[in-house]
Parts: C-alpha cells; structure tokens; sequence
C-alpha cells in the first residue's frame, strides 16, 4: 500500500513508523530484526530503510602509485526491505540517491524493487561524500532529487531510459522527498529552500518527510510555509531523541539543527549518559504528544538501529 494511502486509512490518526540502518558489511540481519521486534507493537504501516552509497578511499602502492579502492560499509536496502515485507507483513520504503548512481543504475534499482511488489520510496540528492568539499553527482546520473523523481514518474508512465524500449510496464511508485524545517545547509534561506521543495513535489512527489528537529515550533512554522506556498501534500515530522551528551555537538554539526536552551540545560545537568538518555526519552514524549495532539499525519522516528528509547516514547504516546 502507499504511504499516501496509510494516512487517507487512519482518517486523521497519528500513525507510528520509523527508519533503520541497513548493518554493517558482515554483520547478519538478524541485528535489523532485534531492532525491529519491540517497536512492532505499535503497528507501524511501514519503516523505511536508508541507503548508503559507495565511497572509495586512495591507498599508496609500494611503487608509489595510488590504487583507489571502493568501500561500501552498509550493503543490503534492497534485500533488508523485501526481508521485511516478507516477515513482517509492513510496507518497506528504501531510500534512493542521486549520488553514486547513473540514471540506468537507478532504473534498475527501481526494477528490481518493482519486482519485489515494494511501491514506496523516498528520493534523495544524497550528501557530499568524505573526499568531496561539494556534492557532486555521478556522470550520467541525476544532479538533484527533483531529477530522480521525474526519472521515477517516467517509469510510472512506463517511460524508460533504454530506447530501444518503446513503451515498457508502467511502475506504481509513491515518492517521497525529505524537507528541512530548518532549512538545508546549502539553501541560501527557507523560503529558497520551499521553494526547491516545491518543484520536487510539482515533479510528482506525495508526501514529505522533515530533517529531525527538538522545537516543534520550527515543524509548525515550516508547515505554515509550505501550505503559504503551495505545497498541500502530508509532511511528516522526522524525529531523534537524545542518547549521549556528545551529540549537543555532533547533531548540530552534522544535520545543522538548533537545540533548545531547555534541552540543552537539561543534558549538561546529566552525570552520565544514562541520564542523557532519558532526558532524551522524556523529551521526546512531550515533543511527540504535542504534535499528535496538532494532529501530523505520522510520527516518524529515526532509531539509527537501537529502538529501547523509542519503544518508551511509543508505549507514552500510542
């Protein structure tokens, strides 16, 4: 089913869902179903999958000579989301990138998910990767995540880069694209960043799921902005509670997103992390009751593979 069908079937109920990491190369997938099993009492209608590119690091050869080596450290969205399918009987909805694939590479991608019967996904430029100071995107490939879903509406009308092709099986895909209450580091403003937004969503995109954020008041403004400009499509609040004091640094640096003076207050008060972790818990029940309460179409938490603070966020909430 599309997750734009799972919120019209709630008829106006906040429904539960999540994202997971696929686990690390030579890891088995049993860490994904331990992962999974607590938070399946809440039945979410779906749980997305992300997906990481391949990155390459350069090593010296004896000779002097730089050998480029490709790493791929988290393999598996495909076969994670078909195994989930199957055992759980839940939509999976992987991530798709512009970076790191050529538009063909794509096109099987969505092929080979077209088969496993997987109808969402969620279309993404993707980030720079480490050898990069800028996004650069793969030579034949998409530039921006508005490209990648017109290349998925193409296929959706049966319209294929091969054209030898003339009119091929049209897939059913329901795209969903990220957005930024706080607006994406690279955007110049908000209202810039809305209204590359919008153009994704002109492009054929459903639904929007939003960059995690601690202040609700930064969703509601978004939202507000988004509905100003157009955009009428359900959006979806992203959201991480805290688990360590390290990550008052590192979330801001890594995803650009403001803590509250609250927040922030709170944390430094804690002794060790296990107190961290449930001013992370107590927050984000209070974030997530506020928005139920404001009636969002889905609560979606990113759990980065642990679930135990998300299960009693859920257990205080649904």
């Amino acid at each position: 089913m599309k997750i734009t069908e799972h919120i019209e079937k709630a008829k106006g109920r906040s429904l539960f869902s999540f994202e997971i990491l696929p686990p690390l190369k030579g890891q088995n997938i049993q860490s994904i179903y331990d992962g999974i099993d607590p938070l399946m009492e809440f039945k979410p209608p779906f749980i997305d999958v992300t997906y990481h590119r391949e990155e390459y690091v350069f090593n010296e050869k004896e000779n002097g000579l730089l050998e480029k080596r490709i790493v791929r450290k988290r393999p598996g969205t495909v076969g994670i989301c078909a195994a989930i399918q199957s055992k759980y009987g839940v939509d999976a909805v992987p991530h798709i990138l512009c970076g790191g694939f050529s538009k063909e590479d794509t096109e099987n991608f969505l092929i080979d998910l077209d088969f496993l019967g997987i109808q969402n996904v969620v279309a993404l430029r993707g980030d720079a990767i480490k050898s990069e100071t800028y996004f650069t995107p793969e030579p034949k490939g998409n530039k921006f995540a508005k490209d990648l879903v017109e290349q998925i509406m193409e296929m959706n009308r049966g319209n294929y880069q091969d054209e030898v092709i003339e009119k091929g099986h049209n897939t059913n895909f329901c795209v969903g694209v990220a957005g930024y209450p706080e607006k994406h580091m690279e955007a110049p403003s908000l209202d810039k960043d809305i209204c590359r937004l919008k153009e994704k969503i002109e492009a054929g995109a459903e639904y929007v799921v939003t960059q995690m954020f601690f202040d609700n008041s930064k969703y509601f403004e978004f939202v507000d902005k988004c509905r100003e400009s157009g955009i009428s499509v359900p959006i979806i609040p992203g959201l991480k509670p805290l688990a360590t004091k390290r990550q008052l640094s590192i979330i801001p640096h890594r995803f650009h997103v403001d803590m509250p003076e609250d927040l922030i207050s709170e944390v430094e008060k804690c002794k060790d992390n296990k107190e961290v972790r449930q001013v992370g818990i107590e927050w984000g029940i209070k974030q997530s009751k506020e928005l139920v309460k404001a009636g969002v179409p889905v609560l979606h938490y990113y759990s980065m593979g642990k679930s135990t603070n998300i299960q009693k966020i859920a257990k205080a909430v649904f």
